[in-house]
């Protein structure tokens, strides 16, 4: 069975935001799946895709501050500001973290750690 889908998730503020029971909520066909490959594209040039911890909060705040220094706004050495400061920072983390996840189903299910979950991050 091959199901290809788009949709667009909802609005979310900057940030590393936990997406899997959305995507999850968007996939029904998941439940006739034994054995089988998802993959996740995100349409975005400044926004990406990350499978971390999906239980404690602050994984995504330490993620946001480490991301936040590591490619850090307003760098005078940047040439693209088309649509403000945080852009050309948003670019480099979503090729830093990539636009595409493959997960396996196994059963219906995302086969994920326990204490996994998809990330967003714009």
């Amino acid at each position: 069975m091959w199901v290809q889908k788009e949709y667009q998730l909802k609005a979310r503020a900057r940030g590393f935001h936990l997406i899997t029971e959305e995507i999850i909520q968007q996939l029904p066909e998941l439940k006739q799946v034994k054995v089988g490959l998802l993959n996740i594209l995100i349409k975005h040039t400044s926004a990406s895709l990350t499978i971390n911890e999906n239980a404690d909060p602050t994984v995504r705040k330490d993620f946001e501050s480490f991301f936040n220094r590591a490619v850090a706004e307003d760098e005078p050495y940047y040439l693209h500001r088309d649509e403000g400061s945080d852009d050309m920072p948003a670019h480099l983390k979503a090729s830093l973290l990539g636009a595409s996840l493959n997960i396996p189903i196994t059963n219906g299910r995302l086969n994920m750690g326990i204490w996994q979950g998809v990330y967003l991050t714009h």
